[in-house]
């Protein structure tokens, strides 16, 4: 993928069309606001090198997405009120993650190894429709909660250009895993993306650039959430275990490596599907076991 330029905004892609554990990065020229900084590093150096980095703003408190912020340790980092309280603390990271055991010292050696994490504070907590002035275009504020209770989204005046973050309208579909991550909001917060008027959409990952209305792929993107449920309805026809049903991958599709790392996340997402079902009264369980009704 190459870099491109909406005027002031540019598109900063990470490597492998920003797939995990990569991302896309915005850098609004006019401003010197870099959004997510998990590009490509040299990238991101040569910005830094040139002094043209003032502000960094972060989506949301996800690996993928503050990997290269230690190249930006003295730039005023802005992130929103709900997420930015996992930033100072690798603690608190793990804990939004719902991380334990094992899988919780594994994440805590990826996190400070392979995504750099350092503890930050952020400098300005952002919230539901503050406005930013970024030179020639103002940016407005967009919480759009599920991926993380703070998830943010951008919309750029001009051009007029929506910034979807993690909402990203890939086949993988929506991710809503984390201790305080949700099913219900993550429909609300693209149903309300997708009502947003603008002419250009980026995501953080895949395609990553819209220059006409994804139309189609919102409905497919949502849809995924159906698919996986109804994937663990079919797979309850006899009773369960979560680590039962997490050897299905029904997630990812297909074995992944480290085994301990894609099983756990599997197993986030399946339980979310669970406390669903059963509030739904579709699935009972008993003593560990799972099972449709």
């Amino acid at each position: 993928m190459k870099e491109i330029h909406f005027g002031p905004i540019w598109f900063i892609p990470g490597p492998n069309k920003g797939k995990y554990p990569h991302c896309h990065s915005l850098f609004i020229e006019s401003a010197g606001i870099l959004i997510d900084p998990a590009a490509d590093r040299k990238r991101l150096e040569e910005l830094r090198e040139q002094q043209k980095v003032k502000i960094v703003l972060l989506s949301h408190a996800h690996e993928d997405h503050f990997t290269h912020l230690d190249l930006f340790d003295d730039i005023p980092l802005w992130a929103s009120a709900a997420d930015g309280p996992q930033l100072t603390d690798i603690e608190k990271l793990l804990d939004s993650y719902d991380a334990e055991g094992e899988a919780r010292e594994l994440y805590r050696k990826i996190l400070e190894e392979q995504f750099h994490f350092r503890p930050r504070t952020p400098d300005r907590l952002l919230k539901d429709g503050d406005l930013i002035d970024a030179g020639s275009l103002t940016i407005e504020v967009i919480h759009t909660p599920g991926h993380t209770p703070g998830h943010l989204s951008f919309l750029f005046s001009k051009p007029r250009a929506l910034f979807l973050s993690d909402y990203d309208l890939t086949s993988f579909g929506p991710w809503y895993g984390d201790r305080y991550s949700s099913i219900e909001e993550t429909i609300r917060s693209v149903t309300r993306l997708k009502s947003i008027p603008a002419d250009i959409w980026l995501t953080a990952h895949g395609t990553g650039i819209f220059e006409k209305n994804p139309e189609r792929r919102w409905q497919d993107y949502v849809d995924v959430i159906q698919t996986r449920e109804t994937k663990i309805l079919e797979i309850l026809k006899s009773p369960q275990t979560i680590d039962d049903m997490a050897h299905s991958w029904i997630v990812y599709g297909k074995p992944m490596q480290p085994e301990i790392f894609y099983l756990y996340n599997e197993k986030a997402i399946i339980n979310k599907h669970l406390k669903r079902l059963l509030y739904r009264g579709l699935i009972i369980e008993k003593n560990g076991r799972y099972i449709r009704l």
